[in-house]
């Protein structure tokens, strides 16, 4: 069975979020979430406005997700350890993947999924504030 990582803060959970999520699911039979902790945003940028419990049960409640777990900061490496994924997706956003160096050296492969340019919470939190 193919099983597939991704990492999200996922504050604010909008349609490119879920979006990523359905690219990932087309490439695995498993899907595993590593949801940020506050303190690994806070680490980072703002404190999240949706605490992390909260934002743990969205991602267990989406049906292509198969198992949501705790990621303790922006690298996912720890996880990767753990959970031994044969793929690692990320948006094609950034240019550099934390875990990605672990996953080539150790024989799995990174997918990077297509950015959707449509929304961002950082765009959602500007319209609020205007």
């Amino acid at each position: 069975m193919k099983i597939g990582y991704t990492f999200h803060a996922g504050d604010l959970f909008h349609y490119g979020h879920l979006h990523q999520l359905l690219e990932c699911r087309k490439h695995c039979e498993y899907l595993i979430v590593g949801v940020l902790t506050d303190q690994a945003i806070a680490s980072y940028k703002r404190l999240p406005i949706i605490p992390y419990t909260w934002r743990a049960q969205i991602y267990k409640n989406i049906k292509c997700v198969d198992l949501v777990i705790a990621q303790d900061s922006r690298d996912p490496t720890s996880n990767l350890e753990n959970f031994k994924p044969n793929v690692l997706f990320h948006g094609d956003d950034w240019s550099e993947i934390p875990g990605e160096e672990w996953m080539l050296a150790h024989g799995g492969k990174v997918i990077r999924t297509p950015y959707f340019c449509g929304i961002s919470t950082k765009e959602i939190i500007e319209r609020i504030r205007d």
